[in-house]
């Protein structure tokens, strides 16, 4: 008889004894080891054996050579593989820990889902057989309590090589409540990413389409692709929604869409389909696709499934590099507004964009040359007047087509006290053609266009005694164009947008079938301001001078009403920003005419951080007839998230237009999370109305179980158990 008083047995000592997996090793870790006969092995006292990845903590092990097994006396904990955890109070198990029984065991699966039974049978290493068992993904306390839901079954298979839990005889309860049976169940477990299965459902009901239920069934049709099949049944509608995924080695798509066949529109059928997609194709080249299609133009929005009143559907292929840039696409627009007719709108457009950086030693700076194509074909065949402008000059089906070249060279210097400047010159090509444009404009036209200008930057820094820095620069750019107004429709450049991004450009149309002609002056004064605590703010104020107002070949300012750029000087530009580490951010931004009224504003404050998610935004703009807004808007928006709770979080959005003094949209809706349960409520009302919309009520219910191939990433929502 052999009694050390603190035994390390490695590989070489228990291979005579225990006759361990003859292909692996194995250690064994004991206060107390006792060898009787020859035979027979005890461990005693904090018993610790690893083998073939698998670990065992117990009380005490006897193995006995002549039948081959382990008898273990718990309390037992086995370490099986990566993510599963078996606890029990007794086991009689094989040499390799594979085979046996194990008795009051309970399961934990990435440590989120449970199983608890009277006893557990394993084989092979791989199958654990449970006999009347309760599954859960909640927290079970010593307290006894009932957990918030369990599945009580007859027996539960665990494949270990599958991932799966196959239940017989499944009682479903909420707390001791019996609510549902299933004779036979089938379910991945944690750590499981993706399994063909039954999604959690939805329970809706709308104003417009009744109650009703979703069932997503979800369909992993292999590694790489995966289908979405979601039926929608309610008193109004029968509708089938999906969404289809699949990956490549170079990239990857996705479509998602429905059918549907309801009492809205009788006697027809209803559908959309968004799809998207990206490849990487050689020489670092990109192929981008984005599909959006409907069949009638109220269906998204009856729906909830989108918001959108144009689409959008193109094919890009695109190259960046640090000194290139190449894209080429093609895009079809097609609008849902009432007030609008696809075939009138440049619907089909074609672009090729090219531009290449030099750095030419001699010269210094840098030398960039641009190329540009660009053509949009209206399917309108009409020659009639358009009301676009006050003049009847132009055909609803004209067709535009442009070639832009350009070269510009650029260099910057940093002259004595720290002033710096910097010269641009350029020269630019344009070929414009336009058919069927009416009696009044010219059908094509050529023009070459110089240009140069001149900015000065005097950045100024001074740093306080508590760390605060301030960085004030004054800067003026003096810039000219050359060349003549061009008698063609303005087609591209219809809105223009003025900002601190562009006020110091040579021109500021959104396109090149649009130049501003003329000498100007753009001057400016931007101040930031940063602090050790976090705080960072911004402050920029600019202006433009012009030599004479823009005018198009009729007569006609080019700029619009709202644009700030109208007559030989601009609106005051005022912008601003206030960050703070907190979370808290403010920006704004505004235009003022010489009588310092408004003419444009805009405001966006937002706040996030653990428990809060909030953000608000107000527009203001006037009645402008050239960008087609007969009236103001003037309309706030509210959105966000409160975390209530530990486990509740609040959200709520509301929409408002000022102008009309009315609700444009607003919803609330709350959220009840835990480590096994996800329940969403959620209300949201639509007030606005149109010949093809009215306005509806939604109101929806989801609940999903968490622990089923759903991991616990935030452990925040964790219940925790009363000492």
């Amino acid at each position: 008889m052999i009694r050390p008083f603190r035994s390390l047995l490695s590989l070489l000592a228990l291979l005579p004894a225990m006759a361990l997996a003859q292909d692996g090793g194995a250690l064994l870790i004991a206060d107390d080891v006792l060898i009787e006969g020859g035979g027979t092995l005890i461990a005693t006292g904090n018993v610790e054996a690893v083998h073939d990845g698998q670990r065992l903590k117990a009380q005490r092990i006897t193995y006995d050579k002549a039948i081959d097994r382990l008898e273990i006396t718990g309390p037992i904990t086995l370490f099986d593989g990566d993510y599963t955890t078996v606890l029990a109070d007794a086991a009689e198990l094989d040499r390799d820990l594979r085979n046996g029984i194990l008795s009051g065991a309970r399961v934990v699966m990435d440590d989120q889902l449970q199983l608890a039974a009277t006893q557990v049978n394993r084989k092979d290493g791989r199958y654990s057989q449970l006999y009347k068992a309760a599954v859960t993904s909640c927290r079970v306390c010593a307290d006894g309590k009932t957990p918030l839901w369990q599945i009580r079954a007859r027996r539960v298979i665990h494949d270990a090589e599958t991932r799966q839990l196959y239940i017989d005889g499944a009682q479903f309860r909420v707390g001791p409540l019996p609510i549902a049976y299933f004779p036979r169940l089938r379910l991945p477990d944690p750590t499981v990413t993706r399994a063909t299965g039954f999604l959690a459902p939805s329970l809706y009901n709308s104003s417009l389409l009744g109650f009703g239920i979703k069932v997503p069934y979800f369909i992993a049709i292999g590694d790489d692709k995966d289908l979405t099949l979601t039926p929608y049944y309610s008193d109004m509608t029968r509708t089938l929604e999906f969404r289809y995924r699949q990956s490549f080695a170079s990239g990857g798509i996705e479509f998602e869409g429905a059918f549907s066949r309801d009492d809205l529109v009788r006697r027809d059928n209803r559908a959309y389909v968004f799809g998207r997609g990206v490849f990487a194709l050689p020489q670092d080249y990109v192929l981008r696709f984005n599909i959006e299609a409907v069949k009638d133009d109220a269906y998204l929005v009856d729906y909830n499934y989108s918001d959108k009143d144009r689409l959008q559907s193109e094919i890009s292929v695109e190259r960046v590099r640090r000194d290139e840039w190449r894209r080429a696409a093609l895009t079809y627009f097609h609008t849902l507004r009432p007030d609008e007719d696809s075939s009138t709108l440049p619907s089909s457009v074609a672009n090729f964009d090219y531009e290449k950086r030099y750095f030419p030693t001699r010269l210094g700076g840098e030398l960039r040359l641009a190329a540009e194509a660009h053509s949009h074909y209206r399917w309108s065949s009409e020659i009639t007047d358009t009301d676009l402008t006050d003049f009847d000059r132009f055909s609803d089906g004209r067709d535009v087509t442009r070639i832009t070249t350009s070269a510009d060279w650029m260099r910057t210097w940093t002259l004595l006290g720290g002033l710096r400047a910097g010269l641009q010159t350029g020269l630019a090509f344009d070929h414009i053609r336009v058919n069927d444009a009416g009696t009044t404009s010219r059908s094509s036209l050529s023009d070459v266009t110089p240009s140069t200008a001149l900015t000065l930057r005097y950045p100024l820094a001074k740093t306080t005694s508590r760390g605060v820095t301030h960085l004030i620069e004054p800067m003026l750019q003096l810039a000219w164009v050359g060349g003549e107004t061009r008698n063609i429709p303005d087609d591209e450049s219809t809105r223009t947008e003025f900002d601190e991004g562009n006020l110091l450009s040579i021109s500021r149309f959104a396109a090149a079938d649009r130049r501003e002609r003329g000498a100007n002056a753009a001057y400016g004064l931007s101040w930031s301001r940063f602090a050790p605590a976090g705080l960072r703010s911004t402050f920029v104020v600019g202006q433009i001078a012009r030599e004479r107002t823009q005018r198009d070949w009729d007569g006609g300012q080019s700029f619009s009403q709202s644009s700030g750029l109208r007559g030989s000087t601009s609106d005051v530009l005022l912008a601003g920003q206030i960050l703070t580490r907190n979370g808290l951010s403010l920006t704004a931004r505004g235009l003022l005419d010489g009588a310092f009224d408004t003419t444009k504003a805009e405001a966006r404050a937002g706040w996030r951080n653990a428990v809060v998610d909030l953000g608000a935004t107000y527009i203001w703009l006037r009645e402008d007839p050239q960008e087609e807004r007969p009236s103001e808007i003037s309309e706030w928006a509210f959105d966000g998230s409160y975390r209530l709770s530990r486990h509740w979080t609040g959200n709520a959005e509301w929409r408002y237009d000022v102008a009309s003094d009315r609700s444009v949209r607003a919803g609330v809706g709350v959220t009840y999370t835990n480590e096994c349960v996800d329940v969403s409520l959620s209300a949201s009302r639509r007030f606005t109305s149109s010949t093809i919309l009215e306005p509806s009520t939604d109101i929806s219910l989801t609940v999903g179980l968490r622990g089923f191939s759903a991991r616990t990433e935030d452990k925040s929502y964790v219940r925790e158990c009363k000492k």
